[in-house]
Parts: C-alpha cells; sequence; structure tokens
C-alpha cells in the first residue's frame, strides 16, 4: 500500500513540476496599453508590416537551432574531458597493483638468497670434513687395515652413504641457485611490468590536460559565435515585436495587453503552486533519504574505494623501486660460481646459474575499461524508490560542471568557457552524471563520472520502453547529457551550468536509441 501511495504522489508531482527556468519564461513581457488618440492615428498603418512577420520568425527559429548545436558541441567536449580523467585514474590503480607485484617479488628474492646462504654453509662444511679427515673419499687406504671380508663390507657400505651424503648437499644447493635465478627473473619482469605501468599514467595525464586545454579552446571560440547569434536573435525578436505590433494596430495591442495581465496573474499563481509542490516533493524525499542510514553507509563505502575523479595530479603517487637496490650481483647472489676440486672434492664438477630472460619492452597503450553491470545490493521496487527518493532530494541544489559524487554535492571544476563565466569552480553542486552518480551509490551501485560510460554500465532498452528509475541519455553515443526517468513523462536532470537540480517533461529530441536499466 505504501508504495503503490509513494508511485501515484510521485505520479501527480511529476505531472505538476516543471524546471524554474521554464516557469520564469512562460509570461512574456507586457506589450503596451495604447490610449484611444494612438489608435485613432496608428489605424492607417495596420497593414503596412504584415509581410515582414514571418521573415522575422524564420530568423529567430534559425538562431535559436544554431544556439541549440553549439550547446551540443560544448556538451561533448565536456564529457570528452570527464571520459579522459577516468582513464587516468584507471591507469595509476594498474601502476599501483604492478608497484605491489614488485615488492612482492622482492621479497621471494631475498627468502631464495636466505636458502642459498644456507646451503653453501652446509656445503662448505662438509668439503672441509672431507679435505681434513678424508672420510669421503673412497681410496684404497680405507681397506688395508681391514680385518676380514665382513669388515671390507662394512666399510664399503658406510662410504656409499657418504658418497650419497655429498651428492644430496651438492643437489640442494644447485637447486637454491635455480630457484633463486627463476624469483630474479620474476622480479625483473614484474619490475617491468610496474614500469610500464607508470608510463602508461604519465601518457593518460598529458592526454587529460591536453584535452581540458582543447575543450577551453573550443569553449572561447563557441561562446563568441553564441554571443553573435544571440545578438542577431534579439535584434529580430525586436523588430518581429514592433512589427507584430504594426500589424495587429493599437487596438489590438490594447486587447493582447489585457489577455497578457489575465495570462500572468494565472501563471504567477500556477508558478507558486508548482513550487509549493516542488519544495513538498523535495522535503519528502530528503526525509526519505535522511532516514535510510544503510543507503547512506553504501553510498560511504562506495566513495571511499575512488581516487577524486577530477585530480590530475595524483595524491598519491606510485613509488617504483630503483635499479640501484635492486639489481645488484652482490645482492642476488647470482654469479656465475664454478666449483672446483678443491671446493667441492670431486672431480671437476662445475655448478652454474642459469641467466634469466629479459623479455623485450613494449610500449604502453591507453585502455578503454570494459563496462560491467554493477550489482546493486538492494533490488526490486524498493531499490527504485530509493534511487528516486535520493535524486529527488537534491531538487534545487545548483549546477556545478564536474561536481558530484557518491556522498553528494561536491565543487565544481574549471572548464575554461561556458562553466567559467557561472563560476561553477566556485559552486557546490551537480552536473548531470555526478547527480546519477549519487542517486545509485545509495543501493551500492558505483558509476563512472562520464555519461558514455554510464550508458553501457548497465542493460540498454528500447527507449519507447523505459520505466521508473531507468537512465535516459542525449547525444551521440551518449556523450551530451544523462537524466533519470521518474514516469509519467518526468525526468529528473541536471541540465546545465546556471540552473539547479529539477524535473522536466521528458525530451525526445536528441535522445539515444536506448534508455539503460539497472535495477529491474
Amino acid at each position: 500500500m505504501r508504495l503503490a501511495q509513494l508511485v501515484i504522489g510521485f505520479g501527480v508531482v511529476g505531472s505538476l513540476i516543471v524546471g524554474t527556468p521554464a516557469m520564469s519564461s512562460a509570461v512574456p513581457p507586457p506589450p503596451p496599453n495604447p490610449s484611444d488618440s494612438d489608435i485613432a492615428a496608428a489605424d492607417s498603418q495596420v497593414s503596412s508590416s504584415v509581410g515582414t512577420v514571418s521573415a522575422l520568425i524564420n530568423q529567430v527559429a534559425s538562431a535559436n537551432e544554431q544556439l541549440s548545436a553549439l550547446d551540443n558541441e560544448v556538451a561533448i567536449k565536456r564529457e570528452d574531458v570527464n571520459k579522459t580523467l577516468v582513464d587516468l585514474q584507471n591507469a595509476r590503480g594498474a601502476a599501483d597493483s604492478a608497484a605491489q607485484a614488485v615488492g612482492v617479488t622482492k621479497q621471494a628474492l631475498k627468502d631464495a638468497s636466505a636458502q642459498i646462504e644456507v646451503a653453501q654453509t652446509d656445503f662448505d662444511k662438509y668439503a672441509r670434513s672431507s679435505y681434513v679427515k678424508g672420510t669421503n673419499t673412497a681410496s684404497i687406504s680405507s681397506f688395508l687395515d681391514a680385518k676380514g671380508p665382513g669388515d671390507v663390507l662394512d666399510r664399503a657400505q658406510v662410504l656409499k652413504l657418504l658418497a650419497n651424503t655429498q651428492s644430496t648437499v651438492l643437489d640442494g644447493l644447485q637447486r637454491a641457485r635455480t630457484e633463486q635465478a627463476n624469483k630474479d627473473s620474476a622480479t625483473r619482469q614484474a619490475k617491468q611490468q610496474a614500469d610500464a605501468a607508470a608510463e602508461v599514467a604519465a601518457q593518460l595525464k598529458d592526454l587529460a590536460e591536453q584535452a581540458i586545454q582543447i575543450a577551453r579552446n573550443a569553449l572561447d571560440q563557441q561562446v563568441a559565435k553564441k554571443a553573435s547569434i544571440e545578438a542577431e536573435r534579439n535584434s529580430a525578436q525586436a523588430q518581429l515585436d514592433a512589427a507584430r505590433n504594426a500589424v495587429a494596430g493599437l487596438q489590438g495591442q490594447r486587447q493582447a495587453y489585457a489577455t497578457w495581465d489575465e495570462q500572468r496573474r494565472a501563471e504567477e499563481a500556477h508558478q507558486a503552486a508548482l513550487e509549493a509542490a516542488a519544495k513538498e516533493a523535495a522535503a519528502q524525499a530528503a526525509a526519505r533519504a535522511a532516514a535510510d542510514q544503510a543507503a547512506k553507509d553504501r553510498a560511504a563505502a562506495l566513495a571511499a574505494a575512488q581516487r577524486p575523479h577530477t585530480a590530475v595530479e595524483d595524491p598519491t603517487p606510485t613509488v617504483i623501486p630503483d635499479d640501484d637496490d635492486t639489481w645488484t650481483d652482490e645482492e642476488t647472489g647470482t654469479d656465475e660460481e664454478t666449483g672446483t676440486d678443491e671446493e667441492t672434492g670431486t672431480d671437476e664438477e662445475t655448478v652454474t646459474t642459469p641467466k634469466p630472460t629479459t623479455p623485450k619492452p613494449t610500449t604502453p597503450k591507453p585502455t578503454t575499461p570494459k563496462p560491467t553491470t554493477p550489482k546493486p545490493s538492494v533490488t526490486g521496487s524498493a531499490a527504485i524508490e530509493s534511487i528516486i527518493d535520493r535524486g529527488m532530494s537534491q531538487l534545487g541544489v545548483q549546477y556545478a560542471w564536474g561536481g558530484g559524487d557518491e556522498n553528494g554535492p561536491t565543487r565544481g571544476i574549471r572548464d575554461g568557457g561556458v562553466a567559467d563565466s557561472y563560476g561553477d569552480f566556485n559552486k557546490v553542486g551537480f552536473d548531470c552524471s555526478g547527480l546519477m552518480i549519487y542517486a545509485f551509490a545509495g543501493i551500492g551501485i558505483s558509476l563512472p563520472h562520464y555519461t558514455g560510460y554510464q550508458y553501457t554500465a548497465g542493460t540498454q532498452v528500447p527507449s519507447s520502453e523505459m520505466k521508473r528509475g531507468d537512465m535516459i541519455f542525449y547525444g551521440p553515443n551518449a556523450s551530451q547529457h544523462v537524466a533519470l526517468y521518474l514516469g509519467n513523462g518526468q525526468m529528473l536532470e541536471a541540465p546545465q551550468s546556471g540552473s539547479s537540480v529539477m524535473v522536466s517533461p521528458v525530451r525526445w529530441g536528441g535522445m539515444t536509441p536506448y534508455a539503460v536499466r539497472l535495477v529491474s
């Protein structure tokens, strides 16, 4: 029953709530209110400007289309920067793993060296015993003082046993040296992998910086173009208003003014009702989200496991051991040692340590993480309502490009253009993909801070079949925008700089063919 009430309640509120910018522009500026003498004087000029109206309308429509195209290009470049930053953090993680492998193999190498020292000590002790006492040499003198055939047989068996002991000591030393050589080779290979991973991280850091610079340059150019088009649009709009006034005549203006005044009062009352409904919906969602401690704990655990999304400089750089304290012959003890007759007491036996082969270095290539479907800790309708509660609890939070994580709104970052002009880098808020990260973290789902990766994070369903709790995407390969579908043709979004988190009617223009479902 409670779930049914929640669904119905959100359906009613969702059908009422629209974005604040849309409401503020619903009522146009007031038209002039002419006097009777003005109307009489202008009657002869009513029809003079009728032919210009359609041309001006087309000019305004064309300018708006160009502005929309520029906004889409800016959105793509912003998300490209997000993608590069995610790739950078993944490469740093790979470098950390390789460095840890170096530490493990270095310890194994030290253990092998200790085993060799023990084996060498045993062998040296045995060699000295053989040389001083002669107990291990099967010489004829060992049998000269024998008292009989039985005594000779006993002495032969003892000498055979001693010879076998000598062979065991030599075999043990050889095995220890071989094992050390193998571990030495593994350590060298692990270090090369760590070096390669660190080089990939450095390359991706450069790519991130280049992508940010490219986005800033493009935004500078596009902002100038946008300002020019807006000026043309405003001029055309002013001419259009003047032409409409002339065509309709001053008598029509008086009627238009009366109609406008009535519309203004109705819109103001409607807007007040919508704002009250939005505040009530946000307050209820915030109360439920605040009471859900388990969701907050899951989100905090996910946040603790993530590298900071906007960190171009690594706060915890990977440390790779230097060659100077790893690869000396004195430490490893793997010089080619040859046993002579003096050392071993045997006939010119030579013990050599195999030389490890060094793999050829390869040029590291940046890798794109393979998307995997996150597994939520909570499933079913309860999970969907938890996602929507967390998202709706942020209604009215300001937009900040690059802002938002699992725990809530964060400070935005610089883009060198539109976002900077709105001061996003000094605001604490969400961008579109950051809002999705926060909403889904409460059920244990971790999402990357890039719309393109979020688009492949779950099950893709046709957009015409989307359900409450699905993510909606816009632009080529989901490169522009993402929103959360609430049902009844409404969606929750953080639209753009200068706006805030709001509920809006679903926009079908520019939508991707698929929505993404993370919870059924």
